[in-house]
């Protein structure tokens, strides 16, 4: 079994000297499955890469299937055609969970929980690959669309890049709970705590041009990017 399967196969990810978490170390979190989760609940990564000595931070959407995170495009981005070459990459998502007010402007913080990947992107090229990591996409922003949606033609899946980048060396990490503020700042007349946060869908607005006889599907009307059994 080589390397990579051994990471593969894994619950935990072996931190590498990239993927170790230094600043606040207890934070950092290298299990599988949280990985995944906070992936699974963003909808946008930042691509960042440098070309020429010019370093680039893009946002762009994503989708993952088991091991591998997926980011397409135009065959005339940037980015992608940049990432064709082999540079290094490293990809991150952030979930924004709350503000940490505290009772001095020093200890104020953020609740979140965020993800950053390392790694070589490669172009996807097997057709079936290609397909499923699209449906991928659909599904990552609005579960149970590809089932109802046109799916891409030929014209359409040739004028896609999907490149491929393995889950392989990430880390996650994560801070909760209340501020945490110097022993005697607790006594200030001060309010602290947390203002948690939340992606809150608006009221659905129909396209002028959709049929009236369409009615509103139920993965619109309850839409959300709350992971099951998480508040």
């Amino acid at each position: 079994m080589s390397t990579l399967d051994n990471q593969i196969n894994q619950e935990q990810l072996t931190p590498t000297q990239r993927s170790q978490i230094k600043r606040v170390p207890q934070r950092g979190n290298y299990e599988r499955q949280l990985i995944y989760e906070i992936l699974d609940e963003g909808l946008i990564c930042h691509v960042g890469f440098v070309v020429d000595n010019q370093p680039f931070v893009i946002p762009t959407a994503y989708g993952r299937v088991e091991d591998k995170l997926y980011i397409h495009g135009s065959p005339a981005s940037r980015m992608l055609r940049s990432l064709l070459t082999g540079i290094q990459v490293c990809v991150t998502v952030t979930l924004l969970d709350g503000l940490v007010l505290a009772r001095s402007a020093f200890h104020h913080s953020m609740n979140y929980r965020s993800v950053v990947i390392f790694g070589t992107a490669t172009l996807v090229q097997d057709a079936d690959e290609k397909l499923e990591a699209l449906r991928a996409f659909t599904e990552h922003i609005v579960p149970e669309r590809w089932a109802e949606v046109r799916p891409p033609n030929r014209q359409e899946l040739q004028g896609t890049l999907v490149l491929s980048l393995p889950i392989t060396e990430a880390s996650a990490k994560v801070r909760t709970g209340p501020p945490r503020d110097d022993e005697e700042d607790y006594s200030l007349p001060v309010w602290a705590g947390v203002l948690p946060l939340q992606v809150v869908p608006g009221d659905a607005i129909a396209d002028p041009r959709l049929h009236k006889e369409i009615t509103l599907p139920d993965y619109v009307q309850n839409y959300t990017r709350l992971v099951e059994g998480r508040e």
